[in-house]
């Protein structure tokens, strides 16, 4: 099928290199000209890995996508018109839909008779109806089709994730739309594809080799639209709560991994989702969350789970402060170390992460403050040039004559530190906060480490390596 996608973010990108590796012709759309023509020579844009890998594929396939700036050329191509674009929260915590409001007043002027315009950014409910009028209103004679097809990527994941997804959901009241939808997705429903051994991870295994069918939930609009905004709530909840439950921990001498290890083996629980520690950032979740929230508001109702959610999961990142501060009392000049600037593992994304609110946080409190982090620095640097902290590549030269080291983000690079020569070159009151508890405090303890871990202790320290 023709497919033509609007916006190349992490969404639009991802969707459009897919789609064309699984055969279908498609055109991607952007005003960013750079972007564009990196494209064009195989540059992608953002780090998600495998990426550049599996465009490689398509091309190889003869499906590499069209990318251009020209909307005429993208819209009037696709038979199935994506829109990928942003829809960043406002400071009230509303979505900012003018770039979804342009997107489909465009459309309207380019796209083809029996064209289905599918909202795939993440849009307030009745977005899709509002999509509708706005392209009916620029362009009565068109005949068109709308519907909500919410994604549900991981930054990390995200090939993983549309290749090999726990359900795709299609919101729509419209039969047309509906079986050309389930046509466009029948090779991922049926799992149908030559599959791209390069991009596998471990956790994907189990759904490749038994070759399953994937749910196809088709349903009407506003369910769809709410289905996205739920499910990230209840993601971030369970965070919020596993953090909660962290901190009761920590005040009555439990151990957090192990409290969630025993609730998350019941089945109606279940173990994703349940590790406490600094809490969720990036894109996604904050934003959702308080969108639903300003939803529910519009009707007059107060949603407390919501808006405990997200007050739970800032607390975390002043909790960081509030143990530097009980194991070393004044930050005045002491020296902090940072292990990880991405909001999460495997991607390059700052939006809404710990770490930067953690590193302002201390710099006001008079730490020097010090960071790493595999991939995201150069972002950090050209978004964040006023943030005075000290960049080093190497863990081990950052570290060094530091009073505390803080594990920000879980990096695979980070679960395997040679600990002992960490604690050799570290001054003073020698403290590592384990900010995602991915290391064993006993351990940690015994190497002469105060460790610090969210919702769990040390039980047994030994004296200090001389």
């Amino acid at each position: 099928m023709k497919v033509s996608v609007i916006g190349t973010g992490y969404v639009g990108l991802v969707t459009a290199t897919c789609f064309a590796y699984l055969g279908h012709d498609v055109a991607c759309l952007d005003i960013d000209e750079k972007k564009i023509e990196g494209l064009k020579n195989g540059e992608i844009p953002i780090y998600e890995p495998n990426l550049d890998k599996l465009l490689e594929a398509s091309k190889a396939k003869g499906k590499f996508p069209i990318f251009t700036t020209d909307p005429k050329e993208a819209i009037s191509h696709g038979e199935v018109i994506f829109i990928a674009v942003g829809t960043p929260p406002k400071e009230n915590g509303e979505p900012d839909l003018r770039y979804l409001e342009a997107c489909a007043e465009t459309i309207a002027t380019h796209a083809q008779d029996d064209a289905i315009i599918i909202n795939k950014s993440t849009v307030p409910v009745g977005s899709g109806n509002w999509v509708y009028m706005l392209i009916e209103h620029a362009n009565p004679k068109l005949n068109f089709h709308v519907a909500s097809n919410p994604e549900f990527l991981r930054e990390g994941s995200a090939i993983l994730d549309t290749l090999y997804p726990d359900r795709i959901v299609i919101g729509t009241e419209d039969a047309f739309a509906k079986q050309k939808l389930a046509e466009l997705y029948k090779p991922l429903v049926e799992q149908s594809f030559e599959e791209p051994s390069y991009c596998l991870r471990p956790e994907a295994i189990a759904c490749i080799s038994e070759k399953e069918k994937i749910p196809f939930i088709a349903t009407d609009i506003t369910s769809a639209e709410m289905i996205k905004y739920s499910a990230n709530s209840f993601l971030a909840m369970k965070i919020s709560f596993a953090n909660q439950v962290a901190n009761i921990c920590d005040l009555v001498g439990a151990d957090i991994v192990e409290v969630m290890n025993g609730i998350g083996s019941d089945s109606r629980i279940g173990a994703k989702f349940l590790n406490a520690g600094i809490g969720w950032g990036g894109s996604c979740f904050g934003k959702d969350v308080k969108a639903l929230i300003k939803i529910a508001e519009e009707y007059d109702y107060k949603p407390d789970l919501l808006t405990a959610t997200c007050d739970v999961n800032y607390r975390q990142r002043n909790l960081i402060i509030k143990k530097l501060q009980e194991h070393m009392k004044i930050l005045k000049g002491k020296r902090i170390a940072l292990l990880g600037l991405a909001f999460k593992p495997n991607t390059d994304d700052l939006r809404d992460a710990p770490a930067l609110d953690i590193a302002k946080a201390l710099i006001k409190l008079g730490a020097s403050v010090s960071v790493t982090d595999p991939i995201a620095m150069a972002n950090c640097q050209k978004q964040n040039p006023d943030l005075a902290v000290k960049y080093e590549d190497d863990v081990y030269e950052l570290v060094k004559n530091k009073d505390a080291v803080v594990l920000v983000t879980e990096w695979q690079d980070y679960r395997d530190l040679d600990l002992e020569k960490i604690y050799s070159s570290m001054n003073g009151h020698k403290i590592f906060l384990d900010g995602r508890n991915i290391y064993k405090p006993d351990e940690v303890a015994k190497l002469g480490f105060k460790y610090v871990g969210m919702g769990r202790e040390a039980k047994e320290s030994k004296p200090a390596l001389v």
